[in-house]
């Protein structure tokens, strides 16, 4: 399902086409991404990007688009890797006080997304070299508005579909039996969703296979 489909078919559901309305069907849209983007974490909305330290300096800029870690390793000269465990700052500064350097073991989220950066990590201790650091990092991909499709409109287009129409038909202030078949419908497309996060966070050589409950 791409977006001019979408659109339609919002249209189409709430019978309603009135230009107010309608100029608001992609904020619905954005409103429904966002809150299944931070509801499940999906092997396919991960990135992987390298970025590099600075020597003595203790920050590490994030990239843009990141919405959670997944993991984050410094690569030595050796080529060997060292991943990093996760910390509150306090503990970092705590543990290496200023002037402490070396290869970094943890890290942690500094500050969030401001208008002059796109938010920094806090490593400890502070790198004493150019390093590289390999992250591996959730992101949220272009809106369907933007780019036309998307991997949930061609994925999970019940999910898209029923959380757009419970968005506007909350601006619509509609009647309460179809608001809450419209819920319904997007709750068990999102309980699926989960699912197949759930799935393909495992290995079923090792984990076992999941079977369902008589």
């Amino acid at each position: 399902m791409n977006y001019a489909e979408l659109v339609e078919l919002i249209q189409d559901y709430t019978e309603s086409r009135e230009p107010t309305f309608v100029a608001n069907i992609p904020r619905f849209v954005r409103q429904t991404e966002q809150r299944v983007y931070r509801t499940v974490m999906l092997p396919e909305l991960r990135k992987v990007a390298t970025l590099a330290t600075t020597a003595s300096t203790a920050t590490l800029a994030r990239p843009a688009d990141m919405l959670a870690v997944f993991s984050l390793a410094v690569i030595d000269g050796y080529g060997d890797y060292h991943f990093l465990y996760d910390k509150d700052p306090s503990f970092i500064r705590e543990a290496y006080p200023s002037g402490t350097e070396g290869l970094p073991r943890f890290y942690a989220q500094l500050d969030g997304d401001v208008s002059a950066s796109t938010g920094n990590f806090l490593l400890g201790p502070t790198p004493d070299a150019i390093y590289s650091v390999e992250i591996q990092y959730y992101y949220d991909p272009p809106s369907i508005v933007d780019a036309s499709t998307s991997w949930l409109g061609d994925n999970a287009e019940t999910v898209l579909l029923y959380g757009s129409l419970v968005e506007a038909y909350t601006y619509l202030k509609g009647e309460t039996d179809v608001m809450a078949q419209y819920r319904q419908q997007y709750e068990e497309a999102m309980r699926q969703l989960v699912g197949i996060d759930v799935r393909a966070k495992r290995d079923d050589y090792r984990d076992g296979q999941i079977r369902a409950r008589g």
